[in-house]
């Protein structure tokens, strides 16, 4: 079983239910909706198609919406795309017009007035760099610096402007995520406390306490400000490509290696995203740097690596993620969960659950036991346990169908929807059947079994049992 979970992106590539299962089936933890690229009716489609698997295998697939965000594109060409070389000046306009080699339409109401000169406008990822070398009364002048191929509804980078957080887009989104009862909501373009506390207020509005806020990283200001985004959020995606427009690629490991630790510390989801195997949307073979890209990612501890393209347009969604789950595993198995332990427990507030989970995750390694059964009713004590990374895997049992998505991106757990447990042999008789089903168990395995007992009422973990077979 691999502990770091993997999430994969939807679109024309794995969009038909056969394609769907077979992904379930590889241990896909959730399906991501990218509302840049698809609409409604296509989500609304795809998700009913995954429940549909879920009653069928008996599984409880999350379901994760990327906001557009405070976004600006590039609109259309004449033929689909332009190619911008060095040294040449073209004009960009806010008024809608069709593209070609000297002029674009950049759907920015301001623009004009303001973006300044001498500040400089990226395409299309950062790929093609402009510098605004004048204004007239209805476009900005611009030099080409580094020229590139341009294609429709570009991504475009405005130096030193602010948008506004949420649009009428992104809040019609967020009520559509609420309506078809979404898992995770990732918040493009963070920039501040403010921009994630903003969607949790309306959240509130909406009754919605189950949806979680993963606040993407992609901007300067998001980093720079990381402790309080974290504080905030109930986890956090590296989004490499984004954030490498807006600051310089050298410092992405390092920014990317602080966030997991960081999230780590703070109990949050930590997940890397962009480019992880790119190559692989046209062959089905990765790049060596790919794999060692994303074995680095599993032993800095993140909870979840995501496909984009890879899944959503590349030729082989499934063999992508066999990949990357047989590097997971391999890598998994030299991780020194010692010293994860360790550090782990240097940070910890020191309250009840937190003792407990790592008492629990010390016996695991120390009695090399093959699994830890958690029955909980909220997911505290899974999550808990998942921050000391123990060496096996953390079964969550929950008759809670929402606890079970929730806990999906969480390290190393493996939450099951069971019926409602209501005495202490309830509780370990199904722990043994659970292990039974998912483990090769033979004589002298150990499990550990532990949660809060009464199941539905205590709050908190009280009981450990170590159960030899």
């Amino acid at each position: 079983m691999n502990k770091t979970n993997i999430i994969v992106t939807v679109g024309p590539s794995s969009n038909t239910k056969e394609m769907l299962k077979e992904l379930v089936l590889s241990g896909v933890s959730a399906f991501r909706f990218n509302l840049n690229y698809v609409d409604h009716d296509f989500c609304r489609d795809v998700i009913n198609k995954i429940r549909d698997i879920d009653d069928e295998l008996g599984t409880a697939s999350s379901i994760m919406f990327d906001t557009i965000g405070p976004d600006v594109k590039t609109g259309k060409f004449s033929s689909g795309k332009v190619i911008y070389p060095e040294g040449v000046k073209i004009r960009i306009y806010n008024s809608p017009i069709v593209g070609d080699e000297t002029k674009l339409f950049i759907d920015y109401y301001d623009l004009i007035d303001g973006v300044m000169c001498n500040s400089l406008i990226k395409l299309n990822n950062g790929r093609v760099v402009l510098n605004v070398v004048d204004k007239g009364s209805d476009y900005l002048l611009c030099e080409v610096l580094v020229g590139g191929e341009v294609v429709d509804n570009s991504s475009v980078h405005l130096e030193d402007v602010n948008l506004p957080f949420l649009s009428d887009k992104d809040r019609e989104d967020i009520l559509f995520a609420d309506e078809i009862g979404a898992d995770f909501l990732c918040l493009s373009l963070v920039g501040c406390t403010e921009d994630v506390l903003d969607v949790n207020d309306l959240l509130i509005e909406l009754g919605n306490d189950h949806l979680s806020i993963i606040s993407k990283i992609e901007k300067e200001s998001a980093v720079n400000e990381i402790d309080d985004i974290i504080r905030v959020s109930d986890g956090v995606m590296i989004t490499r490509g984004d954030l490498g427009v807006d600051i310089p690629i050298e410092r992405i490991p390092g920014i990317q290696k602080m966030v997991i630790n960081k999230c780590h510390y703070a109990n949050k989801i930590s997940i890397v995203a962009t480019e992880v195997l790119s190559s692989m949307e046209d062959s089905l073979v990765p790049t060596r740097a790919e794999v060692s890209d994303i074995a680095n990612a599993v032993i800095d501890g993140v909870d979840a690596i995501m496909l984009s393209l890879e899944t959503m347009n590349g030729h082989y969604p499934v063999q992508a993620v066999d990949v990357m789950k047989k590097v997971i595993i391999t890598t998994e198995e030299g991780i020194n969960y010692n010293e994860l332990l360790d550090m782990s427990l240097r940070s910890d507030s020191g309250d009840v659950t937190g003792n407990l989970a790592y008492s629990v995750s010390l016996l695991a390694l120390k009695l090399d036991c093959k699994c830890i059964i958690a029955p909980t009713m909220s997911g505290f004590t899974a999550r808990k346990m998942s921050r000391f990374r123990p060496i096996c895997p953390i079964i969550a049992l929950s008759p809670d169908v929402n606890t079970v998505k929730s806990l999906k991106l969480y390290y190393g757990v493996y939450p099951v929807l069971i019926n409602e447990l209501k005495s202490l042999d309830d509780i370990v008789g199904k722990s043994r059947e659970i292990a039974f089903k998912y483990f090769d168990l033979a004589t002298p395995d150990k499990l550990i079994i532990t949660g809060g007992y009464p199941f539905s009422k205590t709050k908190h973990t009280n009981f450990i049992k170590v159960e030899e077979i």
